[in-house]
Formats: C-alpha cells, structure tokens, sequence
C-alpha cells in the first residue's frame, strides 16, 4: 500500500542553534567528564606498571559490555515512541529489558565463578577482588546505558550530561581516596568505577521515571525484534572496533607493555569523547524525523564538525604527545607511550567519522549495512589474532590493523550512505 509523505522544511536556524547549545553542552560535560575519567589514570603514578595494566583490562571488560548497542537500542526506540504516541508500550519494553539485562548479568557472573582461575592468569589479576567488583562493574554497565538511552530518546540532553559528570566524579573521588590514602591499588580504582557507574544508573533511573513507571500496554514482539536485533548487531560490531584492541594486547603482552599501551589508548580514545556529542544529538532528531516521514539536513553538518575536531585532535596528540605522556604518566611510560600515540590518534579519525555515518543509517532503519558491519568485525578480530599469533606482531602492528579496518569501515559507511542519496531521503523504517 502506498502512503504519502510529507517532508518538513529544512531546519531553521533556531534549530540550529538548539541543535548546537545542545551538542555544546554535552561537549562540556564529556570533556569535563572525560577529564575526571582520566584522572583516574592519574592514579597510575601511586601504584605498580602490572597493577595499572591490571586496571585497564578489568576496565576494558565493562567496555565489552554492549553499552553503545543498548544506548542506542533505547534511544531509538524513546524517540519513536515518543513521536507515534506509543509510551506504554515502551514502559513495558523497557521493564522486560531491565530484567533480561540482570539475567544477563546474572549469566557473567556464574560463567567467572566457574572459571575465575584461568581468567585470573590470562589477564594476570592480582587477586580475585578486583574480579568480583568487575561483577558489579559488569551487571551496572548494563544498566547505566538503557537509562541514558531513555534520556537520549526523551532528547533530555542537560541530565544526560550532568550524568556522565557525576559518574566521572564518583569515581575519580573514590578512587583517589581509596588509592592515596590507604594504599590501595587496581583493585581499589575498579570500586570506584563501580561507585561512579552506580550513582549514574540511579540518576538515569530517577528521570526516567515517567516513562517506565507508566502502565505497560503490550507490544508487537516481532515488529521490535526486527528493530532491536540489526542496532544490537550494527553498533555492538562498531563497539568492537573500539574496544577489541586492549583485549588482545593484554592477553598477548607482558604487564608492563599492556600498561603502556593503556595508557595511550586513554588519550587518543578522549577524541571520541569530544566528537560524539554530536552524533548523540544527532541521533534522536534522525529516528524522530523518520517516524514522522520528515526530512532532515543535520549530517552534512554533524560530519563536518567531526572532521575538523577529531583530526585537531590527532594532530594535537601527535605534535605534544611526548609532553602530555610525560605530564600524565611517570617516566616509565614515556618510551613506549610516545612511540604509540601517533598511531593510535589518527586510528580513531575513520572511527569517529564512521560512527557518524552509522548512527544516521541505522536512525534511519538503514539496516543493510549491518552485515558488513559484522563481517569487518569478525575479520578484524581474526586479523588481530593472526598478526599477534604467527606473526608476532608489535603495538605498532595492533595500531596498524585498527586503523585499517577502521579505514574499511568509514568506507563501507559511505558507500551505503551516499550511493542513493538515503542521508536526504527518508524510507520506510519498517
């Protein structure tokens, strides 16, 4: 049956200046947050090279955790129920997600205890503590991100960023105490990310009240499941490409070159907190224009500011990278951090670009590119297993691998994107 669309008028410059107060503002709390995040890094200077590398891997267990998928699951879903008049159908929604995510959580935490040993020596932890507060860690990464997503759907950008702010603080604060006042090491700065991550979630929960608390009406499982599962796969595949890479050189590298390595990702990875604001402004507008049929001009200017951000800041790292290295970390790192900072930096410019380019197709219910999107994934973790396994490969050589699939992603991105005109035109979402 064919139905006819309207198309609203390209967005004023009011919009304009909405669109970018809003991204500004989540700018600020992202750098203000990220700053407070990399304080915690800080931290590295009061406890052992090995005990920091054994804080990055635990750290980078919580970035495994889904949290881009479920965010931006939840946001698309708030923005379409928002847009069609379908709130009670999302209060059940998302009560049935919150208790599948414990489940979820629930699962992790008996797949540690049966085997906590060989995880323990694989990622050379210095105790079963830290292991059992990454639970925690785990079960509150789950959550924090569907309730920042409701905030993202809801387009409630001033509590989305006073959230990530207070989860920032309540862990560089912890942390800071535990750390330099009772001698605590990585097992004391994972508690005070799990504090951090726990005062966030009950922000999130506290203003979203007025949608999960509403009567829950039911919903069309299968009209959600064929939503949920290509954003579930799309953004969990783009998670990878960012997170895999510490993984991998934590399993592959000795203590002290694993911290070295994570203290470099630390900085090049703050590019992204400074450009993905705009995507997550971006994001809501899209999927509430396509539930309405509308037109929407906001990726020309969303990637563009991208562009000139993200590759400032590459240069930034690359021109004063041995000073901040020096600034950041004790002398012990300067070496190895130096010579991989460049690498890392211009590896995250493709990444940002193409997260631009997924958010916008996939707002879109743009689906067709999430098997791509998977294939690369599955082929860069075989890539990085090959070239760490039998060839014996080098940081250098991680870095080398994640710049050029991110490359192959930003490419693929722009193929879907631009070779029919789907960044300006609207198509049925299904």
């Amino acid at each position: 049956m064919n139905q006819e669309k309207t198309q609203a008028a390209p967005a004023t410059p009011h919009q304009h200046a909405a669109f970018f107060r809003q991204s500004g503002w989540l700018m600020i709390a992202n750098i203000g947050g990220g700053f407070m995040f990399y304080l915690v890094h800080l931290l590295s200077k009061k406890i052992t090279v090995a005990e920091y590398g054994a804080f990055g891997v635990m750290l980078a267990v919580a970035m495994c955790v889904p949290n881009m998928p479920l965010q931006m699951v939840f946001a698309q879903q708030t923005a379409r129920a928002l847009a069609t008049g379908r709130e009670r159908a999302l209060a059940g929604m998302i009560r049935l997600a919150w208790l599948g995510t414990f489940g979820l959580a629930l699962l992790f935490a008996i797949a540690v205890i049966i085997w906590r040993a060989p995880i323990m020596e694989a990622w050379k932890l210095p105790s079963a503590a830290g292991l059992w507060i990454t639970l925690g860690v785990v079960m509150f990464s789950f959550w924090l991100p569907m309730f920042m997503g409701l905030m993202q759907g809801q387009q409630n950008f001033f509590w989305l960023g006073w959230d990530t702010i207070l989860n920032a603080a309540g862990r560089i604060a912890i942390a800071a105490v535990l750390v330099l006042y009772f001698g605590g090491a990585s097992t004391e700065m994972i508690f005070g990310v799990c504090m951090g991550l726990a005062i966030a979630v009950g922000i999130g929960i506290w203003q979203t009240r007025g949608l999960w608390a509403l009567h829950a009406e039911p919903f069309n499982v299968r009209e959600l499941l064929a939503q949920i599962v290509p954003l579930m796969l799309g953004f969990g595949a783009v998670q990878f490409l960012f997170t895999a890479d510490t993984m991998y050189v934590k399993a592959y590298f000795s203590g002290d070159e694993s911290g070295f390595y994570v203290s470099a990702g630390t900085l090049s990875r703050a590019l992204l907190w400074l450009v993905l604001p705009l995507a997550t402004v971006m994001f809501p507008k899209i999927v509430h224009s396509a539930a309405k049929s509308e037109k929407s001009n906001l990726l020309g200017l969303v990637l563009l500011g991208t562009a000139i951000l993200a590759a400032g800041g590459a240069l930034g790292l690359t021109v004063l990278g041995p000073w901040v290295v020096k600034f950041a970390f004790t002398p012990s790192y300067v070496p190895v951090a130096t010579a991989v900072l460049p690498w890392y930096a211009w590896a995250m410019v493709p990444l940002s670009l193409a997260n631009v380019l997924v958010n916008n197709l996939l707002a879109r219910s743009q689906f067709r590119i999430v098997p791509v999107l998977v294939l690369l994934a599955v082929a860069y973790g075989v890539a990085l297993s090959m070239a760490l396994t039998q060839f014996h490969g080098s940081l250098i050589t991680v870095l080398k691998t994640l710049g050029v699939f991110n490359l192959l992603l930003l490419a693929a991105c722009g193929w879907f994107t631009w070779r029919g005109g789907v960044n300006t035109k609207v198509e049925d979402g299904g």
